[in-house]
């Protein structure tokens, strides 16, 4: 296992490097600093402290607590838990905005009902082992280190680094109260206990490492730390950014998908620049290294237009807007591409960007967008080019364009984080707008993360553009794949090929169920070919909109002419959206086309109607 993260900590903890002071924008008593940011963008953070000024901070009871542990239910702990860190991140930054102590007191009640909480991690995650059941109310005397506790604890010390004079001036034990809660609860846990997401060997990671890991580092180093204890701190972070990155192929894709990649690659990057500050530059050799690029270019390839992402797994196709993070992780990876697009993104963004979850609960990242909103705002986006067609061998994830189309196809397995049963499938847009979908995830819930996952139906490759073979769907686990993948890249075609037989449970060896997807760029259209030897297959295709009918095997989809052989049309289910998560990518119903094959091959071709 390569480890260059830690052998970069190692190498300087040995050469008797010391710790510099981390200070990546003023503390807000620097007024100059403030009062030279944007007028605009000062009026409009303060408004968001004036909005929540008269709004008492929510209750957290033990009831809602156990609501989890007894129902499965996690909205009615979580609703009130992130309003709190919300409306305090907004009085805080309306504070070092603004400057005139008007939100103070606001900010105390909201460090009082923080260091109040029995506990900071959230009821879901309330257990020690990996995927141990959650205890139904946490023992106080023991905290657990989940994202949210480590969320909370760099919140509140990125509290301490901004305002600490200001909030000496209210009361000392205010800051005092911080410290304490900050050693008991985050720092002393972290380098006395260990949380499974910190890894150990081949232990498979995901997005939870690098981002308790970013936020341990700031709570360390944001409010300063002992020398001894801050190279401790540094070593076991180092180390954890390892064990997170030995789960990614060379390709730097992320099988957690666009939305993740922000709580992930993202993360990553903000770990590393800690790091690499505090050590005066000693990690920034690590920017050159291939992985880290590709990673970093990854949220470029799968970006469609607009808000919409490729998006497979329980990754949202409206996975939020790009902006200052991107733009950093292009600065440091030296990728100007990647800068103009998430220079672009965030133009477009406007005020969109102060209501995005990541923006809203992470206080350092809202210090991060205010004092680089002038140098993003000021990137020239003109020439930006497109993204490349690419195939991710380590995900299975193939992405090709045309004039029309964006296409991709999911190969690879039913064994990724956050898997949903979608080998094989295809998720296509005809002029930056959905035609063939991936529906999503629901509300998480207690089921959502247990042995009943697949019960649920935005899980199952019945509701993904895949077919049902003789009554079965694929199932979920390492041996559950595509096999002899193929992929062609070319400037005329893009096509990629796979065995699917092997994603299905099917009780006798020797089945065969092959397709192909091809975008011929010349012809500026889709083919789709399956060809099988079982006789029973029912084909799902998920729509934007109503398909409708216009002969015989043919239909018309928002202005894509849909042409079919091999294959009749069994029925046009409609598909309600009310969860409240998938109505932020669906405000309208989806619908689900099933066919029924009639012979050995189905061919498909999709052609664009639209003019231009």
């Amino acid at each position: 296992m390569e480890m260059r993260v830690k052998e970069t900590a190692v190498q300087f903890l040995s050469g008797g490097g010391r710790l510099l002071p981390f200070q990546p924008f003023p503390p807000a008593a620097r007024r100059e600093a403030y009062e030279a940011l944007p007028q605009k963008l000062r009026r409009k953070l303060i408004s968001l402290g004036e909005d929540v000024l008269d709004t008492p901070y929510p209750a957290l009871t033990a009831s809602a607590f156990m609501d989890y542990g007894r129902t499965g239910n996690r909205v009615r702990f979580e609703t009130p838990y992130f309003k709190r860190r919300h409306m305090l991140n907004a009085f805080v930054t309306a504070e070092c905005m603004e400057g005139e102590g008007r939100f103070l007191d606001r900010i105390a009640d909201g460090i009082f009902a923080l260091c109040e909480e029995s506990a900071w991690q959230l009821p879901a995650h309330n257990s020690y082992l990996r995927g141990a059941p959650a205890e139904l109310l946490p023992d106080v005397s023991r905290p657990v280190l989940d994202l949210f506790a480590c969320e909370t604890g760099a919140q509140l010390a990125c509290i301490l680094y901004l305002l600490k004079p200001q909030l000496d001036q209210v009361s000392p034990a205010l800051c005092q109260r911080i410290h304490l809660e900050l050693e008991q609860r985050i720092l002393r846990p972290y380098l006395t206990e260990h949380f499974w997401w910190m890894g150990s060997g081949e232990e498979p990671m995901c997005n939870w490492t690098p981002w308790c890991t970013q936020n341990v580092l700031l709570t360390a180093f944001l409010p300063g730390c002992p020398e001894d204890s801050g190279r401790q701190i540094l070593r076991k972070a180092a180390e954890s950014c390892d064990f997170f990155l030995k789960d990614y192929g060379e390709d730097g894709c992320c099988d957690e998908g666009a939305l993740y990649f922000r709580r992930a690659g993202l993360c990553l990057d903000m770990a590393c620049d800690i790091m690499d500050q505090v050590t005066g530059g000693a990690f920034s050799p690590l920017y050159r290294w291939e992985k880290i690029r590709n990673i970093a270019a990854y949220i470029l390839n799968v970006h469609v237009s607009g808000r919409y992402y490729f998006n497979f797994a329980d990754c949202s196709p409206s996975a939020g807007r790009a902006g200052v993070k991107e733009y950093l992780f292009g600065k440091h990876t030296g990728q100007p591409a990647l800068m103009q697009f998430a220079a672009e993104d965030y133009r477009e963004a406007g005020d969109e960007i102060y209501r995005e979850e990541l923006y809203q609960l992470n206080l350092y990242y809202q210090l991060l967008n205010a004092f680089t909103h002038q140098e993003v705002m000021s990137v020239n986006t003109a020439g930006r080019p497109a993204p490349q067609d690419i195939f991710y061998p380590s995900v299975g994830l193939f992405i090709a364009r045309s004039g029309h189309f964006a296409l991709a196809v999911k190969a690879g397995g039913n064994n990724d984080s956050h898997n949903h049963n979608d080998t094989g499938s295809i998720t296509l847009y005809q002029d930056g707008q959905p035609l063939l979908v991936d529906i999503g995830v629901e509300s998480y819930t207690k089921k959502t993360f247990s042995p009943q996952r697949y019960e649920i139906w935005t899980m199952q490759s019945c509701y993904h553009n895949l077919p049902t073979i003789d009554g079965l769907d694929q199932h979920d686990g390492p041996e559950y794949r595509a096999a002899e993948v193929r992929s062609s890249l070319t400037k005329e075609r893009a096509e990629i090929s796979m065995e699917l037989a092997g994603a299905y449970p099917f009780s006798e060896p020797g089945r065969s169920y092959r397709r192909r997807v091809t975008l011929d760029k010349i012809q500026d259209c889709v083919l789709l070919t399956d060809i099988t030897d079982c006789r029973d297959v029912v084909l799902h295709f998920i729509t934007d909109e109503r398909p409708l009918s216009v002969e015989e095997n043919r239909l018309r989809v928002k202005g894509a002419d849909i042409s079919f052989r091999g294959a009749s049309l069994l029925e046009t289910e409609i598909l309600p959206i009310t969860d409240e998560r998938l109505r932020t990518a669906w405000d309208h119903p989806l619908y689900r086309v099933n066919l029924k094959m009639t012979e050995r091959e189905f061919t498909m071709r999709i052609r664009s109607n639209i003019a231009g």
